[in-house]
C-alpha cells in the first residue's frame, strides 16, 4: 500500500466569475492545474473562496502553507503581484485581495493572526491588477494578456513552497 504524503499547500481561490476581472484567479486556476506535475498535485489542497474570509485563514493546518490568488487592488492592471502574506500592509498603494467584501483584507488578517494559533498561516498573496469588476463583464483585455504570467507566478510559487522542482 502506498501513502501519498498530505497536502502542503493549501490554494485559495478567490473571485467571483460573474464580475470581470474579480473572476482572474478562477479563470488562471482552471487552466493551470491540468498542466501541473501530478508530484505537486499530491501536496496541493484546493479550496475556492468567493472572497477571502478569518475562517479561510483559521483552518490552514499548522503543517501547511498558504497561496491566496486573487485580482489584486493597489497595482495596475494586468500587473501580477506576490506579496508575503505577513507583509499585506493596509496602506494606501500596497498590493491586496480584491475579493475581501465582509471585512477590509487588514482586519481579516488582524483577526487571523489573533485567532489562529500561531499567527497568520505561512504564505504568499498572488495577485493580479483588474481593469473592470462589472457584473456581466467578461476578463478585460489587460488581464487576458497577462494570463500566462499569471499562471507561471502561481506554478513557480507552489513549486516552491511545496519543495517540488518545477
Amino acid at each position: 500500500m502506498t501513502h501519498l504524503a498530505p497536502p502542503c499547500v493549501r490554494l485559495l481561490v478567490c473571485g467571483n466569475a460573474d464580475r470581470g476581472d474579480d473572476g482572474a484567479a478562477l479563470s488562471a486556476v482552471a487552466t493551470l492545474l491540468p498542466t501541473l506535475p501530478g508530484p505537486l498535485l499530491a501536496r496541493l489542497e484546493v479550496r475556492r473562496c468567493g472572497q477571502l474570509r478569518v475562517e479561510d485563514l483559521l483552518e490552514v493546518p499548522p503543517d501547511e502553507v498558504t497561496v491566496v490568488v486573487d485580482a489584486a487592488v493597489g497595482v495596475p492592471p494586468g500587473h501580477v503581484v506576490a506579496v508575503a502574506l505577513a507583509d499585506i500592509a493596509p496602506t494606501m498603494g500596497t498590493p491586496a485581495p480584491r475579493s475581501s467584501h465582509e471585512l477590509p483584507i487588514d482586519q481579516v488578517l488582524s483577526l487571523a493572526a489573533t485567532l489562529r494559533a500561531g499567527g497568520l498561516p505561512r504564505g504568499t498573496f498572488i495577485g493580479i491588477g483588474g481593469r473592470r469588476f462589472g457584473y456581466g463583464r467578461p476578463l478585460s483585455r489587460s488581464v487576458r494578456l497577462a494570463m500566462p504570467g499569471f499562471q507561471q507566478k502561481i506554478a513557480a510559487e507552489l513549486a516552491r513552497l511545496a519543495r517540488v522542482p518545477g
